[in-house]
């Protein structure tokens, strides 16, 4: 299982998918860290157990023990906060905004790596989740740190990418039953 068995496994009508994998995760500029947390982190959010398991192994290989439970705590926590957050910013009524969350987000403060990494890895499934409010956050949060805007592109283009092939593959094996 690996990133060459996923690609192998997107059809032909989604070449460009299968390039666009192989550039964004296979050509990156990133850190290994910053790019495998990036990639496991996705795939837990694309929600595509195919994904999950082509590109768990390779990632889990290139991430200390730290790290890759840092990137599936980012995963969770961001699966709670995605949807909190946008949903508060989507009600017209704004009083929720001013309400506490009274959410438990402890490893967002302590999350066993480089902040900078856990930031990208938030980031990026945001990106996959849909909340502005959450890509602005840790966006402001990575651009203080000093991190390029080339950057932050890599970690949504992977996202982009990874979230495209879980639904191109989960809606091949659902066409195959």
């Amino acid at each position: 299982m690996s990133l060459d068995s996923l690609k192998a496994r997107v059809p032909d009508y989604a070449k460009d998918l299968k390039l666009n994998l192989g550039s964004v995760i296979g050509n990156s500029d990133l850190p290994a860290q910053a790019l495998w947390g990036t990639v496991l982190a996705t795939a837990i959010a694309s929600r595509s157990p195919i994904v999950l398991r082509e590109l768990e192994p390779e990632a889990k290989a290139n991430l200390t023990p730290e790290a890759y439970t840092a990137a599936k705590s980012a995963a969770a926590v961001m699966a709670m906060n995605n949807v909190f957050y946008r949903t508060r910013h989507l009600l017209s009524d704004h009083e929720y905004g001013t309400l506490r969350a009274g959410l438990r987000m402890n490893v967002i403060g302590n999350p066993g790596v480089e902040k900078v990494d856990f930031e990208l890895w938030s980031f990026a499934v945001s990106a996959i989740n849909g909340c502005g409010m959450c890509l602005d956050s840790h966006e402001q949060v990575l651009r203080k740190a000093g991190v390029e805007h080339e950057t932050i592109q890599e970690a949504f283009k992977i996202a982009s990418v990874v979230q495209a092939v879980g639904v191109t593959l989960e809606t091949e094996a659902v066409l195959a039953e």
